[in-house]
């Protein structure tokens, strides 16, 4: 059986003791998102300090979690996350937006996001992404189902992108990742078709057929490449979230 949220919130505080400030849910299970069996749970943890010996204890609850389809929490230090959010802006962000504290106090007083930052994050991470779906596109050659593959394992990515992009426009993004999709579409001027397909088939709504795969996969990758262009041309005011 599947470890459960409280059961690793109890194997942290065993492993970490009183070291252990705040475990924190975030991402698409926070936001009401989380698909089962098709979805993950991302868990940050924040400790006082960090040793060798206390990530050793935590080796085996960090296993069983990862083995259940889960990331491994992001472990950092209280002081490591209230330095950070010029590092990872898209990441806090999204967390900022959607989480849900299960242990400890919410970490979040006087935590803010420069649009600056995240913009030069935006950029890196399209561009990133473009290039790996590329690859993917050249692994995957006509093979309708690596094809599918690769649509369904970058959709969580491409979907954090896509809220990064409205929050640099200074609108909330939707909850509905098909709805979050479209209007990035407009702004950017691409087709939201082939994103709000994997988002139905992902929620398991409307399969896309391992024949249509290849022609959904131009439209994606014609989609991020137009994103990627589109993000070249923008400028911001510095003002944080």
């Amino acid at each position: 059986m599947a470890m459960t949220l409280d059961e690793l919130v109890t194997q942290l505080r065993s492993a970490y003791g009183a070291q252990l400030a705040s475990v924190v849910l975030y991402g698409s299970a926070a936001a009401g998102e989380h698909i089962p069996r098709k979805s993950d749970y991302n868990v940050l943890v924040l400790l006082g300090r960090i040793d060798a010996g206390a990530l050793a204890a935590a080796s085996a609850m960090a296993r069983a979690w990862r083995d259940a389809g889960n990331p491994p929490p992001m472990t950092m230090t209280v002081d490591e996350w209230r330095h950070s959010a010029d590092v990872f802006p898209m990441e806090y962000a999204d967390i900022l937006e959607r989480h849900r504290v299960l242990h400890g106090t919410a970490p979040f007083d006087g935590i803010t996001v420069s649009l600056d930052h995240l913009r030069l994050q935006l950029e890196q991470q399209v561009m990133g992404k473009l290039l790996q779906l590329r690859q993917g596109a050249l692994l995957a050659g006509t093979d309708g189902k690596r094809q599918l593959e690769l649509i369904s394992a970058s959709l969580s990515t491409i979907m954090v992108l896509f809220r990064a992009v409205l929050r640099l426009k200074g609108e909330q993004p939707p909850g509905d990742n098909a709805a979050i999709a479209e209007r990035v579409a407009t702004l950017a001027g691409f087709d939201a078709a082939p994103f709000t397909r994997a988002v139905r088939h992902q929620r398991r709504e409307q399969k896309i057929d391992a024949g249509d795969a290849g022609a959904v996969l131009v439209q994606y990758l014609s989609g991020v490449e137009r994103l990627d262009a589109y993000l070249d041309t923008f400028t911001t005011q510095e003002r944080p979230l």
